[in-house]
């Protein structure tokens, strides 16, 4: 991926819901100018949600989303329905197609109860307007674009002859959400013409021919900081802090990548700052306090005890994946227990956490900040500790405190 693309977690994402044939498709592909989903009159046409990035003016970079209906009926159509609604949990704006020539369902009050219910800003667009009665279509358009009581917008339109349909786009620009990012990356941990090291190591593991996201993220948020950024792999780690010292140059901060925490903090001098990215994205676009809190749960681990380790991506396994290798013998040879660990990877995340007695998430730079806060108040709700991957392994390693001074207030929980 080219430095200068946003990256899907940062787009917002547009999901289109609606029940069977009520046009979703119709209406992405004249949103978007595209034929990004297949259009049939055969219903249940869209079995899986399909994600597409792209530029939609005046958005900007956007992820669009097509859902199946979520009307479809058996045992296969309630397990897309399911699908559908788990959508819900990384959706910014939600856009309701309701079939005009028949109106508002339960199905569909049902749904914009769940978007109340999440917070969504959404809009309903009733569609097949070519359709309706001639004596009907002026009242209709002189209603297009109505403000709903429920804090929701209502446009009429037709997506076979492109009625209205840039009214509906700037209906959708004007439901863009401000960022609520709380905290930056790394810009406000470092000043202008300050030196940052990146630890980035290159093993048979790294993607080869690029940097993974959050390294990428990173630097880009390095570069609009003012601040020189370093990228070395950790075996090249010390002679480059002793190269600065002998010129008189003190690093501002080290990064690293979470596996190689333990030989970095020995490489790297108390009096330099150190962290990870993985802790850095705790931060960015989850809650670095609640996982910090939530680590303490290893101590408290028994042998048979379940724990979910979560990631936000999915590859290819290798033998010794982090996910499903190297966690797992983290937490047994710092627990010396022998706990059961359940994997989920990609958009597959439980409802129902209340089994686990610890769940241990990636950095999820490959989530949007909504799903990601999503799978954190689950936890939460459920009185399950939730800890991230470069916590965990700063604490099973011994530099937790260490890792964690560049915040001070997050810190003192350790204190």
């Amino acid at each position: 991926m080219g430095m200068n693309q946003t990256p899907a977690s940062e787009r917002v994402h547009i999901s289109f819901f609606g029940k069977r044939n009520a046009g979703k498709s119709s209406v992405i592909n004249a949103v978007t100018g595209q034929n990004l989903a297949i259009v049939s009159d055969v219903k249940g046409t869209t079995t899986d949600p399909v994600y597409k990035t792209m530029e939609l003016l005046p958005l900007g970079p956007v992820m669009v989303v097509d859902t199946p209906g979520i009307d479809d009926s058996g045992e296969l159509g309630a397990l897309r329905v399911k699908r559908s609604y788990q959508v819900l949990n990384k959706t910014d704006i939600a856009v309701l197609v309701v079939d005009g020539t028949i109106g508002m369902s339960a199905d569909e009050h049902a749904l914009i109860e769940r978007f109340l219910a999440k917070g969504i800003p959404y809009l309903i667009v009733y569609n097949k307007l070519d359709l309706l009665p001639e004596h009907s279509v002026h009242n209709t358009l002189s209603e297009s674009a109505r403000p709903n009581t429920n804090s929701g917008s209502e446009i009429w339109v037709s997506a076979s002859q492109h009625t209205n349909i840039q009214e509906l786009k700037e209906l959708i620009a004007s439901l863009k959400p401000e960022d609520t990012h709380k905290y930056p990356i790394i810009a406000d941990l470092i000043d202008p013409m300050e030196l940052v090291i990146l630890v980035v190591p290159i093993d048979k593991a790294a993607p080869k021919g690029r940097l993974i996201l959050p390294q990428q993220q990173t630097i880009r948020a390095i570069l609009e900081a003012g601040a020189l950024s370093l990228a070395v792999r950790d075996t090249e780690l010390k002679d480059t802090l002793e190269h600065f010292c002998r010129q008189g140059i003190k690093p501002a901060m080290v990064v690293t990548d979470s596996q190689a925490f333990a030989r970095v903090s020995k490489d790297t001098p108390e009096d330099i700052t150190l962290t990870s990215f993985s802790i850095l994205f705790a931060r960015y676009k989850g809650d670095l306090e609640t996982s910090v809190r939530g680590v303490a749960a290893l101590d408290s681990i028994e042998d048979g005890d379940k724990i979910l380790i979560a990631e936000g991506c999915t590859h290819h396994r290798q033998c010794d994946d982090i996910g499903t290798f190297k966690m797992p013998n983290w937490i047994r040879s710092y627990t010396g227990k022998n706990p059961v660990f359940e994997f989920t990877s990609g958009t597959e995340f439980p409802d129902d956490v209340s089994s686990y007695k610890l769940v241990v998430h990636c950095g999820g730079c490959m989530l949007n900040e909504r799903e990601m806060k999503y799978r954190i108040a689950c936890c939460c709700d459920q009185g399950v500790p939730i800890t991230n991957y470069g916590i965990l392994i700063a604490q099973v390693t011994g530099i937790l405190k260490r890792s964690l001074e560049p915040f001070p207030e997050i810190l003192k929980l350790l204190q």
